[in-house]
């Protein structure tokens, strides 16, 4: 009698599950029962649309005769993709969206980095084979709809609601139930909910055509630029240097920590002598490529979809001007250099796009030493890295792109440094004081590279202008209350220079420090560079046409039909070269038991792998002048050996010339 009752009205049940579902999901991602009910009873429509969206895909079920199957599995489905934000909202600010997806792969490449626990992981094993169980059990065993399968009036219905949505969304986004974009992502799912974010992440990808979009509209924006031509001598351009300090914040600016002394000396003795200030960026806790982006290009995230990584989307299938392919124009050499996977954000992919001349990653660094925590790298090795980069071209001025990750999260809750250079105190309980001692330990730690990097570019006898900049805060539950400047989207800039130029305090955004440096050097290149420059200079960047015109050459270029160019592509992708220096083989011996190839040579890294024949064999990395290779089997005669430079996806960034093989 149940059962056919629960028949009868299973649409009216199915949309108490989707209510269900929501309340559940805004539990786990929000931490917090209450919260979620606040969000249900405060903001009812904008609760009921995000169940409209799962009820929606709930139909599927009654195309189907075991239905309770595919309703679990829907169910679970969802459920999963909220256990998963509040999982990463527990390590992050920047709730899980669509673009972390393409992320997957690279999370798993970053070894050691320790944002799941063992048990953590465990768990989630044990979960996903339960489910797997339940779910094979229900295929087989499961209850069947004994009654007719109404397929066709279901499947109409369905297809009804499917273009009911947009039209509703649209309609519930005029009203101001919903929104298109979000200003602050974190407070955009607090705010709309998990579902539909999620769901507005995963469709609303790219651009979309502005509306006043044509040739006349651009012509009439490019005409309006209003910059002198680059008036600096080409002949004594100085060496432009820009480090993307990974998490790097300035302590003083955390309202409820104090410090035995000032963690952060070189930064703030910059900061009293040379142009610096704050520097708004577009995330908070991840997503460093965005503020990455948004510095190379001029270009701004707040144009595409919500949570998007232009990086993992129309960058891996377009060129895009940026600083690098705009001063090379004026023969500089170009490079980037970052002690973090080539592959991590498709960054050896995206700065051939950008025009890069060289990308040196981990893969090409002799790396050994890592933090305390042991999750990245230290990052004293971008000294010599950097130095290795502007030493690379010959009666040229260069432009270096370094990005640090030492102080990158997550940051751990127990105690790992028992003798800190740096006490911290402020942090509510033991946990947090660990985890802020921790990091700020760091941040001190990559002070001194930023000193020792200051004192590498003096001992040069070159002119250079240096710019540092952290890409975004750190997690650890930071809000706006807990900042003495009221934003958690606002981190510092600081610059240093060896030839004069006049200290300014002036506060940018990310997509205009590239403008406004250049700027200062009498440098105007570039469409994104220039029109930033232009509006600074006509004070007009607070008005609505800043942002209009803004997006149009954004969408323009990336997207349109290239009217800033006259209609052609002018921008190439470069001939990527991974790192600077040779790998060198000098010997390929087999040892006196034959069981072990020793090779010796010059610039060897953890990550070279010795090919015999073509074929990979495993290493063991010794110094950066010997390598063992196990043998295995009997080689060919006149076998040859190759070392390459491996990362991630077993990408071969670099090989080595040929060697044969001889007995010792």
């Amino acid at each position: 009698m149940r059962f056919a009752f629960f028949k009868k009205f299973s649409l009216l049940f199915d949309g108490l599950l989707a209510c269900i579902l929501v309340l559940v999901i805004e539990s786990i991602s929000r931490h917090s029962l209450v919260s979620a009910l606040q969000f249900t009873f405060g903001t009812p429509l904008t609760f009921l649309y995000n169940a409209l969206l799962i009820f929606t895909t709930l139909l599927i079920v009654y195309l189907f005769r075991r239905r309770m199957f595919f309703r679990i599995i829907i169910s679970v489905f969802w459920l999963v993709l909220g256990i998963a934000n509040g999982c990463v909202l527990a390590n992050r600010v920047t709730p899980f969206n669509f673009t972390d997806l393409k992320l997957v792969r690279d999370l798993f490449d970053m070894n050691n980095s320790k944002y799941l626990s063992t048990a953590q992981v465990a768990a989630i094993v044990v979960a996903l084979c339960a489910i797997a169980v339940l779910l094979v059990f229900l295929a087989v065993r499961g209850p069947k709809y004994e009654g007719a399968v109404h397929r066709i009036r279901y499947a109409i219905g369905l297809a009804a609601l499917l273009i009911a949505v947009p039209w509703i969304t649209k309609g519930a986004i005029r009203v101001n139930i919903l929104a298109d974009y979000y200003g602050n992502l974190a407070e955009g799912y607090q705010r709309y909910g998990f579902v539909y974010s999620f769901a507005a992440s995963a469709v609303g990808t790219g651009m979309s055509k502005p509306d006043n979009y044509s040739e006349e509209t651009i012509a009439a924006i490019c005409d309006s630029v209003d910059t002198e031509e680059t008036s600096a001598d080409t002949d004594d351009l100085p060496n432009i240097v820009v480090v993307q300090l990974e998490t790097f914040i300035d302590p003083y600016e955390l309202n409820f920590l104090t410090y035995s002394e000032d963690p952060i000396p070189n930064f703030h003795n910059l900061m009293e002598n040379y142009t610096s200030g704050y520097l708004t960026v577009p995330v908070v806790g991840a997503g460093t490529a965005n503020t990455e982006f948004e510095v190379l290009t001029g270009m701004g995230i707040q144009f595409f979809g919500l949570g998007e990584y232009p990086y993992k989307t129309i960058l891996k299938e377009t060129v895009c001007e940026s600083i690098a392919s705009d001063l090379s124009q004026l023969g500089y050499g170009t490079h980037a250099v970052h002690n973090n996977g080539g592959n991590f954000y498709s960054r050896a992919t995206i700065f051939s796009q950008m025009g890069f001349d060289s990308y040196t990653s981990k893969e090409l660094m002799n790396i050994t030493e890592y933090n305390e925590y042991g999750t990245w790298p230290t990052d004293d090795i971008l000294v010599e890295e950097t130095e290795k980069a502007l030493d690379s071209t010959d009666q040229q001025s260069d432009f270096v792109f370094t990005i640090t990750v030492q102080s990158h999260g997550s940051y751990p809750s127990e105690q790992i440094l028992e003798d800190p250079a740096i006490e911290v105190t402020g942090g509510e309980t033991e946990a947090e004081h660990y985890q802020w001692e921790y990091y700020i330990n760091e941040l001190h730690e990559v002070d001194a590279f930023i000193g020792d990097l200051i004192e590498m570019l003096e001992n040069r006898d070159e002119k250079t202008i240096l710019v540092l900049y952290g890409d975004h805060l750190p997690t650890m539950g930071l809000t706006d209350e807990d900042m003495n400047n009221g934003s958690i989207y606002q981190t510092t800039y600081a610059t240093w220079n060896n030839f004069g130029l006049e200290a300014e305090d002036t506060d940018l955004y990310a997509y205009q420090l590239m403008a406004y440096i250049t700027d200062l050097l009498d440098i105007h290149e570039g469409t994104m560079f220039t029109y930033h420059q232009s509006e600074m200079e006509a004070g007009t960047t607070e008005e609505d046409s800043y942002v209009t015109d803004w997006e149009l050459l954004q969408y323009d270029l990336l997207y349109g039909e290239l009217y800033c160019y006259g209609g052609e592509q002018i921008c190439e992708a470069s001939d990527l070269v991974m790192g600077i220096e040779d790998v060198v083989i000098r010997s390929a011996k087999i040892s006196d038991d034959g069981e072990t190839l020793v090779v010796t040579g010059e610039n060897f890294t953890p990550w070279s792998v010795v090919y015999i024949n073509g074929e990979a064999a495993e290493t063991k990395y010794v110094t950066e002048h010997k390598l063992r290779a196990s043998l295995s089997g009997e080689l060919e005669h006149d076998a040859a050996v190759v070392v390459n430079q491996v990362g991630s996806k077993n990408t071969v960034f670099r090989s080595s010339n040929e060697q044969l093989i001889v007995s010792e």
